[in-house]
């Protein structure tokens, strides 16, 4: 294979791996399984949202906190757009949007809606979360900026 189509079907393959890392966050969130979301970070990763920092223990907690629990009694899905995905080496960052829907009784209602910026690391194991930054679409900057290349 020559030296080109190896590059790019290595490219492919790891945009292939980041995007189904990233789709099976949602599926892992909303039946509460914790292991299977801790298992898509880095040992050392973590995940920012609201005003919070969550380590790898934390990230592990996550589908047990009161208002996670509440949303899975009521009927939920955390929905999230395909990711823009910029690779540069063993890193990569991908951007999305993501949506957190919540049943009513009758309906479905959009709780959550938040841009994304997800930080990627290449592990032995594949490609891991180094870093999640989650902001609610409320209007603020800091949520539109996560959108813009090189934001932090």
């Amino acid at each position: 294979m020559s030296g080109e189509l190896e590059r790019r079907l290595l490219a492919l393959e790891d945009r292939a791996e980041i995007g189904e890392l990233i789709a099976r966050y949602g599926p892992a969130v909303d039946s509460g399984d914790g292991a299977a979301v801790a298992a898509l970070w880095a040992p050392n990763g973590t995940y920012r949202f609201d005003d919070v920092e969550l380590d790898a223990t934390g990230v592990r907690a996550l589908v047990s906190y009161p208002t996670h629990m509440d949303y899975m009694e009521r009927g939920c899905a955390h929905i999230l757009s395909a990711p823009r995905i910029s690779i540069d080496g063993d890193t990569a960052v991908a951007i999305t949007h993501s949506a957190v829907m919540i049943h009513d009784g009758t309906r479905w209602l959009g709780e959550r809606v938040s841009a994304n910026r997800w930080e990627l690391r290449r592990l032995p194991e594949g490609w891991r979360v180094q870093r999640r930054v989650n902001r609610l679409l409320d209007g603020a900057p800091e949520a539109r900026l996560l959108f813009s290349s090189g934001s932090d």
